[in-house]
């Protein structure tokens, strides 16, 4: 018999906060980011929460900013990021949860539209092993400034986590998939289980129409 798997999106579930917010404060007290920088940041996480914002866009205008950076270097920071800044705001249902698929055999995977060095920390604090992410261009070991299509957002996030299913033997219409997001919807309706949790006011309209459980961490 096939394991099944279990999905969680990042922001907003297993971690609390949006982990954009927390990565600009983070930039902010190392002096590396502006208080213009920070309002900016602000404003797509608002456009994103009501689902109006145009991510390639901004997933551009985001990642200009690492043109050239050394990406172990970076590695590094993002590790001391979450050690600092976003360990503190991992949730307690989040890690049951976690605990309660792999105990039952079930792969674990975090499905996120954030970056691989976000989400990373976070999969080794839980013990998730699987990690989908929007990848970000590398070359010579260092950023281009550039993410790799598709984003994982939208229906690219169901294709990479149905990607990933095909790696790993595992099959989306058997699946759970815990988010917070209206934005994930194509992958909410691939599942056998869709969990909205910290619902955002779309995705809490949808959930309950289509009786889907709906869940506070």
């Amino acid at each position: 018999m096939a394991r099944r798997a279990a999905l969680f999106d990042l922001d907003r579930t297993l971690v609390r906060r949006e982990t954009a917010g927390l990565f600009i404060r983070y930039q902010r007290d190392r002096g590396e980011a502006t208080f213009r920088d920070a309002l900016r940041v602000a404003w797509w996480v608002l456009q994103y929460t009501l689902g109006v914002i145009d991510a390639p866009r901004v997933a551009e205008r985001a990642l200009a900013s690492l043109a050239g950076r050394d990406e172990g270097e970076f590695m590094r920071s993002c590790e001391d990021w979450f050690r600092r800044y976003v360990r503190q705001h991992l949730a307690e249902g989040g890690r049951r949860a976690v605990d309660r698929h792999r105990r039952n055999g079930e792969f674990v995977v975090i499905v996120t539209g954030a970056s691989p060095y976000a989400a990373w920390p976070v999969a080794r604090e839980l013990g998730i092993e699987h990690v989908v992410a929007t990848e970000l261009e590398v070359v010579d070991g260092r950023f281009t400034g550039k993410p790799r299509y598709p984003l994982c957002y939208g229906h690219g996030k169901l294709l990479r986590a149905s990607q990933m299913g095909d790696r790993l033997g595992f099959a989306l219409a058997e699946a759970s998939f815990y988010s917070d997001s209206a934005t994930d919807l194509p992958l909410f309706e691939r599942v056998a289980r869709p969990v909205a949790i910290n619902p955002d006011l779309r995705l809490r309209w949808i959930a309950r129409r289509r009786g889907w459980p709906i869940e506070r961490w």
